[in-house]
């Protein structure tokens, strides 16, 4: 241990609280440097790093960069104060969440987390989407290496308050191989994801070419207009100034020039409307609104193919963004709304992500241009279809995952995944689900079904231990000291976080009707709450399930007949596996199993003040139907093997892009320093891939774990 550089010790702490260094943010695809060269921990660590914020994503702030010619691109023009907050939000890691889990269908709003952030989940109709404010964030990291030792150890004394496995029911194994420690998520780019399409189809980016067309303008609408022609049109477009129209001089006067410049503005700024005048004996082209605020979310019409489909589908390769950063990103770039764009799930942030899009009236051309300007980002496979896509459309998604630097034998590994290939792993909530504080989001959820809305607002705004941004710590002192909802918001430099908005509403309806300000929060990050205690239910029963019954059916299990529960039966018990057995989540429009885990769902329950035979609520929103889960998930197409490496830095199979680009794939020594574990599964939607690697490592996924199993090795 004493010849390691001591830096090297706190890099290992702060890759557990997921501040990332300047070497880990976002790069440019065609050239990524690799990452500063670090050791390996020991196994003795044993701990995910870098896998702490887990499940799925929250939407938080737009983070990109641009090349070198992207101020000369039409559709790469952005503000200086827009750079200055992406360069803010690419240093900031701690405000999303890394998702390692698979997209839920529409129905159920899956979305895990902590009440800091404005999620978009599961669930949400596409048209629902928002571009997120431009806001000021601050910027999470340190400064000075020295003070390294010093923040590892206030974030460990934080998250001492966080939630264990244990905690939201996460007690049980169905395997009896012995566990073994390994790196998850060292690198992004050893999360891959690819969506699995409703024909069963893996997506995966294997085209960049644009479909000929020839209603497509050409090439020269990116580049005729200036630069300051660009900004003076999207304020015009964007309602920023007092300008009812925007003139540009036709310096060469051909028709030829003055239909570009005309299509330029039309395709490039949509609601803008141009028509051609003489002034002073001059030629000018004016741009003027055609529609008001509405063009910007409804393309103009007459200026779309009647022949050519109304949407335009492509395959959308990302590294280290969610679904919903990266649609800011392209509806910004494209100038319209996200609304205009649809999908059939959210993916992960810290990983590399490959799914289909579809986008209503934008070529394919366009499209494709933003090759050029965005990094992180590739965009191909383009089609035109006559139809958007839907949520929950999926059949699921296809994982390749690294774990580093793994102690166990090969005997061991192939024990643990012989096991996931055979029997599979307990389908639980991963701990994002419940927040990463000390007040977790079932607690808020249960509050709601009590009715208590005085606790909720208290659960919502009080202070708390854990891992919270500076300027959300100052917010909550401000309101336990003042309980002023104007005083605690002004502390907020970002207001579209859920304590933002209730604040917001007890401003406006006062303190007495407090279920209207908790109405202002989005219908979707409302439910998140009574979601999460639905799941903390169902963890805990799922886990009394399998130690009282084991892993085999018995009479009064509950299985699925289309979308119908039905009761297992004596007679019938030999015809069932463990695999075809699903658990309620708790609501009105479900039935319970049969036998003692019916009575410790009620007992439950009346422990938590809330009757099991009445589960709507007064507010039609909080009321709970129910739902069923298999307590048993076995992946499918799953493959893996060994690989010996030397240096940390180097990728362990090639992405996508690495194939687009002609990379030969690597090659392995037969012997190395280190050893990683290189696996390929697919899991249906509404299933984490984090319990998968649960099952696979025997180890406790939590934050506060993780970092305790740190700190400790640490001193």
């Amino acid at each position: 241990m004493s010849g390691r550089p001591r830096s090297w010790l706190f890099r290992v702490a702060f890759a557990a609280a997921a501040l990332l260094r300047p070497e880990q943010r976002a790069r440019p695809l065609a050239a990524r440097p690799v990452p500063r060269p670090r050791s390996q921990a020991p196994g003795s660590l044993k701990c995910f790093f870098g896998a702490l914020r887990m499940e799925m994503t929250e939407v938080t702030g737009v983070s990109l960069k641009r090349g070198s010619h992207a101020v000369e691109d039409n559709d790469c023009v952005a503000s200086a104060e827009e750079a200055k907050r992406q360069k803010v939000l690419d240093g900031s890691l701690t405000t999303g969440q890394d998702g390692l889990e698979h997209d839920s269908p529409p129905g159920r709003v899956d979305v895990p987390g902590p009440p800091t952030a404005v999620s978009a989940k599961e669930g949400r109709k596409n048209s629902d989407v928002q571009v997120e404010e431009e806001e000021e964030e601050e910027e999470d990291g340190l400064s000075e290496e020295g003070e390294e030792e010093e923040e590892a150890e206030s974030f460990a004394d934080m998250m001492k308050h966080g939630l264990t496995e244990l905690d939201v029911g996460i007690t049980k194994f169905v395997s009896s191989h012995q566990g073994f420690s390994g790196i998850l998520k060292e690198r992004y780019s050893d999360f891959v994801v690819h969506e699995i399409g409703k024909d069963g189809q893996i997506s995966h980016l294997d085209d960049l070419s644009v479909p000929v067309d020839e209603e497509d303008p050409s090439e020269d609408v990116f580049t005729v207009l200036t630069a300051e022609e660009k900004q003076r049109l999207e304020e015009l477009q964007l309602f920023k100034n007092k300008e009812t129209s925007v003139a540009i001089e036709v310096i060469e006067d051909t028709k030829e020039k003055r239909t570009v410049i005309h299509q330029a503005i039309k395709s490039l700024f949509p609601g803008l409307e141009t028509k051609t005048e003489d002034r002073e004996g001059k030629k000018y082209i004016v741009a003027y609104h055609a529609a008001g605020k509405k063009a910007l979310a409804n393309p103009r019409k007459h200026s779309w193919p009647k022949s050519r489909g109304s949407y335009c589908h492509f395959v959308l390769y990302k590294e280290n963004k969610d679904t919903m950063d990266a649609i800011n990103v392209l509806s910004k770039y494209l100038r319209v709304k996200p609304n205009i764009f649809s999908y059939m799930g959210t993916k992960d942030k810290r990983a590399i992500t490959v799914q289909e899009i579809a986008v209503l009236k934008i070529t394919a051309q366009r499209l494709a241009h933003l090759n050029k300007c965005l990094m992180n980002f590739k965009l191909g496979n383009f089609s035109y279809q006559k139809n958007p896509l839907k949520l929950g459309e999926l059949q699921g998604n296809h994982f390749t995952v690294v774990l580093r630097n793994i102690t166990g034998t090969d005997d061991q590994v192939q024990q643990a995944m012989n096991s996931l290939k055979e029997i599979g792993f307990i389908n639980y909530y991963g701990m994002q689900r419940f927040g990463t504080t000390a007040v977790p989001t079932y607690q808020v959820g249960r509050a709601i079904l009590q009715n208590s809305w005085t606790e909720v607002m208290d659960l919502i705004l009080k202070p708390r231990s854990g891992a919270e941004k500076g300027y959300l710590v100052k917010c909550r002192e401000e309101w336990a000291k003042t309980k002023d909802p104007a005083a605690a918001l002004r502390k907020l430099p970002v207001k579209r976080c859920v304590e933002g908005q209730l604040l917001r509403g007890l401003s406006k309806y006062g303190m007495k009707n407090i279920v209207s300000a908790f109405g202002i929060i989005p219908r979707n990050n409302r439910l998140m709450y009574i979601h999460s205690y639905q799941s903390y239910v169902w963890n805990n029963m799922v886990s009394k399930r399998i130690e009282e019954y084991g892993l085999k059916p018995v009479p009064g299990d509950l299985v699925l007949k289309g979308a119908t529960a039905t009761y297992i039966d004596e007679e019938d018990v030999n015809n069932y596996s463990i695999h075809d057995v699903v658990m309620p989540l708790p609501g009105f429009d479900v039935i319970y199993p049969k036998h003692k885990i019916s009575k410790a769902y009620r007992e439950m329950l009346t422990a938590d003040n809330l009757d099991i035979d009445n589960m709507r609520h007064k507010i039609r929103d909080y009321s709970l139907s129910g739902a069923y889960r298999k307590i048993i998930i076995r992946p499918q197409n799953v493959s893996w093997e060994v690989v010996a490496y030397d240096d940390p830095k180097i990728p362990l199979f090639n992405t996508d892009v690495d194939n687009l680009e002609g990379k030969p794939p690597p090659v392995f020594a037969s012997e190395g320093k280190y050893r990683a574990l290189k696996m390929d599964f697919s899991l249906p939607p509404s299933t984490y891939a984090t319990m998968a690697i649960r099952e696979v490592l025997k180890m406790d996924t939590s934050i506060k774990n993780q970092t305790q199993l740190n700190t400790t090795w640490l001193r």
